[in-house]
């Protein structure tokens, strides 16, 4: 079993606790994490092209690489924005494989159904997707191998999650009840296996899910962000909001970098989102930390609406 780039405990801080003082965020590892911000007012536009130039400004190489492409597949619904757009995938998959990736796979467990190829029907994915079929996993019953120290135990993930050399999160921007937001560092939750933890992936609620979202950030370090902002949510997100447009792919290796810039294309304050504030000892959350490229976040910006309890969240 391979566990390539698996950080499952050594050389990286414990999740336990992060800077919370008036000063923000923990001001992050050394330099800056590059986060590539592309407009896209459609799904009908060149995506393929979109995403190629996303990986080349943030620096991504995937010659020779297991890829494992992670979408946010939630409910049977086509008609909102609760899952990551099919047209996205099916990009993703072609731009991958065109920069020379060895294999592109594609894989989730999702939390709330155990039909994971009856939603994958809904959300035309099928359809849509060359070979489908071929290249999906059920990262819900799929088999298992053990990875050590998370949040404190010997937890187990799928092989094909386990064997990938990069997984990219293609997640969806959505505001979360439960979360504040939900964008590429809670996608990740679809890694772990509803057959040994249950739906919704309950053992992750018993931790915690900011600790959990952080936790799975900590462990898994080869991955990359896709974030399908193109047509978002916001409101009572992730399943019963209303369809945000924003127009824009946003993309990075630093998953914390990644979701930071989202909030505040949001118009969300990510140092007030308390799993990114655990993120923020291995990730950059802070504005200092990233380096913008393609468009900026501020020209970009359009507020998504937030539940009340979340209304602090708010960016000035």
């Amino acid at each position: 079993m391979g566990l390539a780039g698996v950080a499952a405990g050594a050389g990286y801080l414990s999740m336990r606790a992060s800077k919370t003082d008036d000063n923000g965020p923990d001001p992050g590892p050394p330099g800056k994490s590059p986060v590539a911000v592309l407009k896209a007012a459609s799904y009908d536009e060149d995506l393929v092209a979109k995403i190629r130039e996303g990986a080349m400004l943030c620096g991504l190489d995937v010659r020779g690489k297991r890829v494992l492409l992670k979408p946010n597949l939630v409910e049977f619904d086509s008609a909102t924005a609760i899952n990551t757009d099919v047209a996205v995938i099916a990009a993703a998959l072609a731009a991958f494989r065109s920069l020379g990736a060895a294999d592109v796979r594609i894989g989730e467990g999702p939390g709330h159904r155990r039909d994971t190829l009856g939603l994958a029907e809904e959300a035309r994915y099928l359809r849509g997707v060359p070979e489908f079929e071929r290249v999906f996993t059920d990262l819900n019953r799929d088999d298992v191998g053990p990875v050590d120290n998370f949040a404190g135990e010997r937890f187990y993930f799928p092989e094909t999650v386990l064997g990938a050399d990069l997984i990219v999160s293609l997640a969806k921007m959505k505001t979360h009840h439960w979360a504040g937001a939900t964008l590429s560092m809670k996608n990740l939750f679809g890694l772990v296996p509803g057959a040994v933890y249950g739906w919704p992936k309950n053992k992750l609620h018993y931790i915690g899910i900011p600790r959990a979202i952080a936790e799975l950030n900590r462990t898994f370090r080869n991955t990359f962000a896709l974030v399908d902002g193109i047509v978002g949510m916001e409101g009572n997100g992730p399943i019963q909001g209303r369809p945000k447009h924003a127009g824009v792919l946003v993309m990075g290796a630093d998953l914390a970098a990644v979701d930071s810039t989202c909030c505040r294309i949001m118009g969300i304050d990510p140092a007030k989102v308390e799993y990114l504030r655990l993120a923020a000892r291995i990730g950059h959350v802070r504005e200092s930390g990233i380096e913008q490229r393609g468009e900026s976040p501020t020209a970009v910006r359009t507020n998504f609406e937030l539940i009340h309890q979340f209304r602090n969240l708010r960016l000035a």
